[in-house]
Formats: structure tokens, sequence, C-alpha cells
């Protein structure tokens, strides 16, 4: 992949992040942060991934999904982290021209496959519960697999146009971003050739990529709190609300802040604003989905407490998943 310029402008071969450049005497302690924060989200998500595949009694849609959503969220971190602890421990923040596109294609494929991935669990949990009857043919693996599959080719496809469309851009040597990692949005900022088109695609692809899955899962928890509505114990609605609170917050963190990023026009981006924002939904969320989905709920806390102790899990687990949002 060749570096891009402009007419007898030099080429970029190397970009400069600016988001942490204003950073000088914080920069030990951002590198603590962001290190325990990675581990945190490896640890948690390769925990639940773990138990998931150990314990047969794991092996329902529920946390077959959950499954998947932890593979993204590891791969989410992955891609953009280590780069960050790398670049603190050099006091540079860059990353080369080809390392770039790579680590946005990578972003915005992972970041498709997650939004679509939480419209299928959110049918899932649908069906879990407005569906009881119908749960068992609904979520088949006949089903689930390909719902699962097509969620990574939706995200994968989706980078794949965005990513050959930024190859065509030209830089006429700028080499700054306004970011803390390599993004769409920052890099057209830069660009000194026409952007329109690929403007045009983010938009479009905030409606298909971003839009349209949150308001799948939207449609899916009104039929769900419609069903908890009718729930006659006051402290099974309790219950339930307070676990689909949780679960919608972390949507609406991610959906909102995946959109306010992809569908701005170029000019109206703020450093201090991007950063905080990349931060929440590419490494705080993917830290936060392990304790949220997983570690709340009572079938994957046994588990691990019998792997922990040495026994066999899953000897007392329902037959059937539990319907929870």
């Amino acid at each position: 992949m060749e570096p891009r310029g402009g007419g007898n402008q030099t080429a970029v071969t190397e970009f400069f992040f600016l988001g942490f450049s204003g950073v000088r005497k914080g920069q030990a302690f951002l590198f603590l942060l962001f290190l325990v924060i990675y581990l945190i989200t490896l640890v948690g998500n390769s925990v639940i991934f773990t138990l998931i595949q150990l314990d047969s009694r794991l092996h329902s849609p529920m946390y077959y999904f959950l499954s998947h959503l932890s593979c993204l969220d590891i791969c989410y971190s992955s891609v953009t982290v280590p780069k960050i602890l790398v670049n603190f421990l050099r006091q540079r923040h860059t990353i080369s021209y080809n390392q770039c596109m790579a680590q946005m294609f990578f972003l915005m494929s992972i970041a498709g496959s997650e939004s679509a991935l939480l419209a299928v669990m959110a049918y899932d949990r649908y069906a879990a519960i407005c569906q009881p009857l119908r749960y068992a043919h609904l979520m088949s693996r006949r089903v689930r697999v390909p719902l699962a599959t097509t969620s990574w080719i939706w995200g994968h496809l989706d980078s794949v146009i965005h990513t050959a469309l930024a190859t065509n851009l030209a830089f006429c040597g700028a080499d700054q971003i306004d970011h803390i990692f390599c993004d769409v949005p920052p890099l057209l900022k830069i660009a000194c050739s026409d952007t329109y088109v690929n403007e045009m695609a983010l938009h479009m692809a905030s409606v298909f990529v971003g839009l349209s899955p949150f308001l799948l899962v939207v449609i899916s928890y009104i039929y769900i709190l419609s069903s908890i509505l009718q729930i006659r114990s006051n402290t099974g609605r309790r219950k339930a609300f307070s676990t689909c609170a949780a679960h919608l917050t972390v949507v609406i963190i991610y959906f909102g802040m995946i959109n306010l990023n992809y569908n701005r026009p170029s000019a109206g981006y703020s450093l201090e604003i991007d950063t905080l924002i990349s931060i929440l939904y590419c490494i705080i969320s993917p830290m936060l989905n392990p304790i949220i989905y997983s570690f709340r709920n009572k079938e994957v806390k046994e588990a691990l407490r019998k792997v922990l102790g040495g026994q066999k899990a899953g000897n007392n687990f329902p037959q059937q998943p539990e319907a929870k949002c």
C-alpha cells in the first residue's frame, strides 16, 4: 500500500496523533490507566468466553451470542489500546501510513459487527421473553449461527468500503491527526482531496450500520418492557427493569457515541470531545460489557465459582435459559 501525497508534495509515510499531545507530566499515569483497563478487558472477556465454551449448560443461544460479544470486545480494545500504550512509552504518538489504514479497517469492521450483534442479542431476548413457547425454534442452531456469522460479515463489508475510499485520499504532506487512533472522520479532516464520496459513505453507514441496529434494539425492548409490565410480582418487575436498565445503558452509550462520532461533518470536530467519545465506546465499553452482560448473571457466577473450586460446573443449572434482559 503506497503512502498518499498530493501533486509534488511529500508523500505521507507517518501520522502524528494529537489526542494526548497536550499531556506532558501525566503520560506515566495515562499509561498505567490504559494498561489496567486493557488487562481488565482481556481478562473479563476471556473468562466469559472460556466459561461458555467449557460449561455445556451455557451452550444456549443467549450465551452463544455473549461469547461472540466477548470476542469482539477483545478485538475492539486490541486494535487501539496496544498502540496507545506503545506511544506512551515512546513519548511519541505516531503510526505509519500502512498501520493507520489497517487499524482503521479493523476498528470499523469490529464496530459494525458489534452494532449488528447487539441487535441480534436484543432479538434473542425478545424471543425468550415474548415468545417463550417458540424460543427453541426461533433461536435454534440453524438460526443463531447464521445470525452471528452475518454480524461479523456485515461489519467487515462496511469496513472494506470505507478503507478502500480512504486509501484514495491525498494528504498533501498533512500528517497530524486530531485523534488518538486512526479513524475515518479525522482522516477526512486533513485530506486535501475531495472527500464528498467518503462523507456520503460515512453518513450512509451511520444509518444502515449504526442507526438501523439501534432501532431494532429499541423495537425489541418496547415489546420486552410491555411483557415485563404484565408481570404481577412487584419484585419480579423491579428485578427485570433493573437488569434491562443496565443493558440499555450500555446500548445507548455505545450507539449514541458511535453515531455521534461518525454522523457529523468533518468541520464540526473537537479534539477533546472526540477523544472522550472514542475512549467511551472503544475502550471503556468493552471493559464494562462482561460485568453488565455476564458477571451479573447467576449462572455465569455459579459456573465461575465451580471452576475456581475445581468442581464440574453446571450440575445445578436449569435446562432452559433464563429469560432476562
